[in-house]
């Protein structure tokens, strides 16, 4: 449990600007194979400080869409935007490159095109349309915890999608950190579906928390093969737009649900 505690720590620093002590760090190899078993635990912990600003601004009156604006806001400085530019990337990649080759050299230019410039509107205007409409049904705290489900839901798709495919580049960052093997995997999607049912089923109902559970898992698939067709792999940034667009999946079928 310690380890695990320490792993927890190792993801937040990946997935965050969070500060972690450099204790938890001692003896660590860098990899990230074993640390992303913890990552739907993480994710809980890097978007608290989004959901209880959420929370907070509906809890005083404020207007939903503003709230859910300030909210993703903090949420991107917490991430250092790490997801958005996953996001941006691929489909600046996806959507220029003639063929893989050519998709791979545009997304690791670190320029952003249009395609990637739509994507990030897109994204943020869909999240913010989603909450603004949880928080006119439901009450703060509850609405909050939608953005809890989602990222903890989200970041198991992540692993997933890792595992499921291999390196599209021997050289690449994604491949540089290790793979996670099936055991991290099994370890992240129960963590995922465990914190989902526990956040989601209370606060908004079996019938949400089954539909976002199978939309998630579904979008999960079609990126990943779509993926596996255009890249013949998976790269930082796929795992990252894979984060972005289930995210997008959950809180859109959440409030839909309510």
């Amino acid at each position: 449990m310690r380890e695990y505690m320490r792993d927890i720590a190792r993801a937040v620093a990946f997935l965050s600007r969070i500060p972690v002590p450099a204790s938890f760090f001692g003896g660590y190899d860098g990899k990230l194979a074993r640390v992303s078993r913890t990552f739907p635990f993480a994710g809980l912990l890097v978007v608290l400080p989004a959901a209880l600003t959420f929370a907070t601004l509906l809890a005083v009156n404020a207007d939903p869409l503003m709230a859910a604006l300030l909210a993703l806001t903090v949420q991107t400085i917490t991430t250092g935007a790490l997801h958005e530019d996953g996001l941006s990337d691929t489909a600046d990649g996806v959507g220029g490159g003639k063929d893989r080759e050519r998709a791979l050299e545009i997304m690791k230019d670190s320029r952003i095109g249009t395609y990637g410039a739509t994507a990030l509107i897109l994204s943020f205007g869909l999240r913010a349309a989603a909450l603004a409409a949880l928080a006119r049904h439901l009450p703060p705290s509850e609405a909050a915890i939608a953005v809890l489900a989602s990222a903890a839901l989200s970041r198991g798709a992540m692993v997933w999608h890792w595992y499921a495919l291999p390196p599209a580049k021997p050289d690449g960052i994604a491949a540089s950190a290790g793979k996670p093997d099936g055991d991290a995997m099994q370890l992240a999607l129960i963590a995922a579906l465990g914190l989902a049912a526990l956040l989601i089923g209370p606060a908004l109902g079996v019938p949400a928390l089954v539909a976002c559970l199978l939309v998630t898992s579904t979008v999960t698939f079609f990126v990943t093969r779509y993926m596996r067709q255009k890249l013949s792999g998976h790269t930082g940034d796929t795992i990252g737009a894979t984060q972005q667009i289930c995210e997008i999946a959950s809180l859109c079928t959440l409030a839909m649900c309510v």
